[in-house]
């Protein structure tokens, strides 16, 4: 029988081990540059947490683990990512 396991990645911030699915994935890509989500390349993963998000950017977890550097635009797509999640989590109640 197929022991199916769950793909397991860390975060860059907080360091916590989570199945990939509940992880946001940033990833540069060799032509692209930098992306979420989709595409190949080098990836690092963020838990979808302010205070994930806020560690990672003070302390340029997203810049070290890609090795590259992360435009503003992708952490302000990551910070409305927030913004939407919490207020749809709102709605939800």
């Amino acid at each position: 029988m197929n022991d199916v396991r769950p793909v397991l990645r860390r975060c860059v911030a907080c360091r916590e081990l989570l199945d990939r699915s509940l992880l946001w994935r940033v990833i540069r890509d060799h032509q692209n540059g930098v992306l979420l989500d989709q595409g190949m390349g080098r990836s690092a993963y963020l838990c979808p947490k302010e205070s994930c998000l806020e560690e990672a950017q003070r302390r340029k977890r997203l810049p070290k683990a890609l090795r590259c550097q992360v435009p503003d635009s992708v952490l302000e797509e990551l910070r409305e990512r927030l913004i939407s999640d919490t207020e749809s989590d709102a709605e939800a109640r």
